[in-house]
């Protein structure tokens, strides 16, 4: 467990497979008519509460400052909420699977969001690859869903919005982390916090009897609150010690798991054109990697 704790790799396949996870959950639970921002509160209130047991039976508390409440409160919005109610409200017209290549696009506009605010500058390969990972992009979003159900292209949109949201929470994170603060508590914080906004958001817009839906999908909470709170665990700990571009390259693993389990479990149906389209994405996050790994490699040159 030590060794898996240390390693950016071992964390990487773990939080991505786990994330994964979540995708064919949110399309069992919303086909059977739990709302997309009811099943976004039972991941939020779920890991947070499980978090929070655990955090509390080692003797440790969150400890509340402004600076932490603005972390915890921003990172809900940005990294959980949104892109939660997103990702639950496109799967019913896109497929789990093809809302799972979304995150692949993660790596390349987290990228592009650090270039522009001016935490990492690109060389010539990290431009390529961005190219080539807007070029996938456009092929999927052009298939529009499954095989033989073209989605409307306004549920492409909102899918496409999903590695926008997650960019901007991994550069948030990383650039505003309070000093001295542990990964579970952050997790806790965090998760409670989207926990308010989404009960605020489901009190007003569609009243608590909606609350009551996830009973008819007990299973299905159980296994997302496990999955979701153990996730969690190891995204804290990947985001220290792998930093943001890093982290992003967990969509890798997750649209793969949310592929295999759309594809076998679920019975979903992709054209060829979408499938190329996910593996020229993943061609030019290598690339962008690549080319971060040459940026970093440079400073340390410099610096030594």
């Amino acid at each position: 467990m030590k060794f898996l704790w240390d390693s950016a790799l071992g964390l990487l396949v773990v939080t991505g497979g786990l994330l994964g996870l979540t995708l064919p959950f949110g399309k069992i639970a919303t086909v059977a008519g739990v709302p997309a921002m009811v099943w976004a509160l039972v991941i939020s209130l779920g890991a947070g509460g499980v978090l929070l047991c655990a955090l509390l039976l080692r003797g440790q508390r969150i400890r509340l400052t402004p600076h932490r409440l603005r972390y915890f409160f921003v990172t809900a919005a940005v990294s959980y909420a949104f892109p939660n109610l997103l990702m639950f409200s496109a799967i019913p017209h896109l497929g789990a699977g093809y809302t799972g290549i979304m995150f692949t696009l993660s790596p390349v506009v987290t990228l592009v969001f650090s270039i522009l605010l001016g935490v990492r500058r690109p060389n010539l390969l990290g431009v390529v690859g961005i190219a080539v990972g807007f070029l996938g992009a456009v092929m999927v979003a052009g298939t529009r869903g499954e095989a033989g159900q073209p989605a409307e292209f306004f549920w492409v949109a909102v899918g496409l919005l999903i590695p926008v949201s997650l960019a901007a929470g991994n550069i948030y994170r990383t650039v505003d982390w309070p000093e001295g603060t542990g990964p579970i508590e952050l997790a806790v914080g965090s998760h409670l916090a989207s926990a308010a906004l989404l009960l605020c958001g489901i009190f007003t817009l569609q009243g608590g009897g909606s609350l009551a839906l996830v009973g008819g999908v007990p299973m299905v909470v159980v296994g997302q609150v496990a999955s979701a709170a153990a996730m969690f665990v190891f995204f804290f700990r990947l985001q220290a010690i792998g930093g943001p571009v890093y982290l992003s390259q967990i969509g890798y693993v997750a649209a793969a798991v949310g592929l295999f389990a759309g594809t076998v479990f679920l019975g979903e149906h992709y054209r060829l054109l979408t499938w190329a389209g996910a593996v020229i994405i993943t061609a030019g996050v290598f690339i962008t990697t690549k080319a971060q790994s040459q940026i970093t490699t440079k400073a340390q040159s410099q610096a030594a």
